[in-house]
Order: C-alpha cells, then structure tokens, then sequence
C-alpha cells in the first residue's frame, strides 16, 4: 500500500482546536432516535468489543428488535455530540461482506443501500491481520469509513505495537486507537465522526487494483454506466464488480432501484 497526501493521520491524539472535544460534550440518548441527523453504523468481526462501544456511546445495554423479514437481531441507539444527534446501528458481526451468510447479507446490505454517513469498522487490536480483511471491504464501498483500533490494552500487555498514524495512512482512514471497555479514545472517536458526518475530513480509501487488463476494463465500462444512471451513488466500482461476479442480490437491487434508497 502507499502512502497518500491529505489523509487524515492517526487520529487517536486529542486535536487541541476542536471544539467540544472531550467526553462531556456526549450525551447518550438511549432508545430515543427522534429527528436524528445522521446515522451510524457499526461494523465488525465477532468479538472485538463492537458491543462495548455501542454501549459507550448510547448508555444502552443493547435496544433490539429485528431486521425487516430476516431472523437477524436489530439493535439500535442513539447519541447527540455537538449539538447533532446520531443515530447509532450496531451492524451484525461478521468476518466478511460477501453475503455468503444472512448476517453477512444484513451488514452489506446496509452500508451499501442505507449508505449511513459514518461506518466505524472496529477491530482488534491484537489481531488486525483477521479483521482488517472487513475493514478493506468496508472501505471498497464507502469512502465515510472509520477505523477503531479497539483492545489498545490488551495489546501493550502482550507487547504489540501499532503505528496508528502510518496504518491510517494505508488504509486511507481515520484510526482511532481505543480501549472501549474503560471509555478511553470516547472522546477522540466522537470528533472523528463528527468530522467525517460533517465532511470536514476527506478520505481517499485504499482501492484494491487488478491485474487482469479485460477486468480492468470492464469493470471501468460498467461502472461509468451505473454511475450515470445513478449519479448520486458513491460507490459504482464496487457495485460494477459485484455485477460482474453476479451477485444476485446486486443485480436484483438495480433491477428494482432500490439503490441508495433504503435508509432504516
């Protein structure tokens, strides 16, 4: 991977500028998501304390209910920081977005059609060679995705370091390094989302390239095609090469339009 100009660097450090940046400025609404302004997902492989940052943000135990048609918990929550309201979709853990799994299905689904305006990705920290797999999949279909390197504890005990501003770079997201079960890095992730919600920080997402040059082509045709039927839709490469490897499901949606209309 290489390094790119005007990414933001690790952000796990506190940004002595911004405004409201400490954990005072949360204030965890729980179950009432009323008029939110933005939504946000939470992805994640089983796990790595997904759940434990839900809880921070929202002062929920879990709101659960169910996915519309599918047997696959629900859970939701909400916060307001800076004056926003958030609404927060804890996304089923899963190891991949191929939809090979009803859960798999859920999570892709919803950052693809829902298109949430921040995805945080959490991973850990001790093991980022199994999660960042998600992670990259993440980031071919959104370029609002933020990574939190959860578990920081757990990996100074076992004497791991991790270079969060060069792994930021990479990745071509925001970091934020964290240990969620003691609310520390709360404050630091909650200024990234309002960030990236805001826009005021823009990403250029590690793409993964192909060699084959009949793909490469193809892939480009297809994608110029769909994005100029569906100009507003940020992710035409992914949704091209999903085609292309006849995703049903993919090819379904367009058929019906629901792209980027499905919004929970």
């Amino acid at each position: 991977m290489e390094d790119r100009q005007n990414i933001p660097a690790g952000t796990g450090n506190a940004c002595a500028t911004c405004p409201m940046h400490d954990a005072g400025a949360l204030k965890r609404l729980g179950v009432d998501m009323k008029n939110f302004d933005y939504v946000v997902a939470l992805a994640g492989n089983p796990n790595t304390g997904k759940s434990t940052v839900f809880n921070a943000l929202t002062g929920l135990r879990q709101h659960t209910g169910n996915w519309p048609g599918k047997t696959v918990t629900r859970m939701e929550g909400g916060f307001e920081y800076n004056g926003l309201r958030y609404k927060l979709v804890d996304l089923p853990g899963t190891y991949s977005l191929l939809a090979t799994s009803e859960d798999e299905l859920v999570a892709r689904d919803f950052i693809l059609f829902g298109q949430p305006d921040v995805t945080l990705v959490v991973v850990d920290a001790t093991r980022l060679e199994r999660n960042l797999n998600l992670a990259l999949q993440v980031s071919q279909i959104t370029e609002r995705a933020v990574l939190c390197l959860n578990l920081m504890d757990e990996a100074r005990r076992k004497g791991l370091e991790i270079d969060d501003r060069r792994l930021a770079r990479d990745l071509g997201m925001p970091v934020v390094p964290m240990t969620a079960r003691q609310e520390k890095g709360i404050p630091e992730l909650l200024q990234v989302i309002d960030d990236v919600a805001a826009a005021r920080v823009s990403s250029i997402p590690y793409r993964v390239s192909y060699n084959s040059r009949k793909l490469r082509t193809s892939l480009s045709t297809l994608a110029s095609l769909i994005a100029r039927e569906m100009p507003g839709l940020p992710n035409a490469e992914w949704v091209a090469l999903r085609l292309l490897d006849g995703d049903e499901r993919i090819i379904e949606a367009l058929r019906r339009g629901e792209l980027g209309e499905i919004r929970a």
